[in-house]
């Protein structure tokens, strides 16, 4: 009960209408890339699993404090990240709360990102998903795993987080490209079948930040 009043005070805009933003960082990485997926994202829940997500995609800040009113928010880019000291403390607060940030690598992030949790969290590791986590069970079931849906060098999938008692709080896709897959269908002219696995694995992320 406690946990629940606690991230119904720091979530107000997570019941009825819910909210969900991209993160504006600084250090050159184009923070802004995939500009149509999060919206796509967000019909394909409203559509699919019952969510009322607003499908206006808000901009955030990481040492803004409205952070704080989105249950999820989501990280993506090719390069650079730099995370300030404010960046960091309010990022730790946040997550540590009852937040949740998704950071999917559009390619070229890897090494910045992880030297930039490990300010967030130096005391954590990036620990493997594992295959019976929430965000594989449902709504819809990958008994596989992350599914694949841009090559670039070939490797498998490689999903990390960071969990505190227990609950994902940040959730980091590598080699993956999910945000590619929530685009727009002529931005990378995906098989429907891509994009499909790509949008309902979205929503399992998204019903697991919602309900967790």
């Amino acid at each position: 009960m406690k946990k629940l009043l606690c991230i119904l005070l720091l979530f107000p805009l997570a019941i009825g209408a819910q909210e969900i933003a991209v993160l504006k960082y600084n250090g050159g990485g184009d923070w802004y890339g995939n500009p149509t997926s999060l919206p796509n994202l967000a019909k394909f829940c409203n559509q699919n699993i019952n969510t009322k997500i607003n499908t206006k995609t808000a901009v955030v800040e990481p040492s803004s404090p409205d952070l704080f009113s989105y249950p999820f928010v989501h990280m993506t880019g090719h390069g650079n990240v730099i995370f300030s000291d404010s960046d960091v403390a309010n990022l730790r607060n946040y997550l540590t709360s009852g937040g949740f940030l998704h950071i999917d690598d559009n390619y070229g992030m890897d090494e910045y990102i992880r030297r930039e949790i490990k300010k967030i969290f130096p005391d954590k590791e990036l620990q493997r998903v594992p295959l019976n986590h929430a965000i594989y069970q449902g709504p819809f079931a990958f008994p596989q795993g992350m599914p694949k849906i841009h090559e670039h060098d070939g490797k498998a999938p490689d999903v990390w987080g960071i969990f505190i008692e227990g609950r994902l709080v940040l959730l980091y896709t590598h080699e993956t490209d999910l945000g590619d897959g929530w685009e727009d269908a002529e931005v990378h002219n995906d098989p429907l079948e891509v994009r499909t696995k790509a949008l309902r694995i979205g929503a399992n992320i998204l019903n697991y930040a919602f309900n967790n």
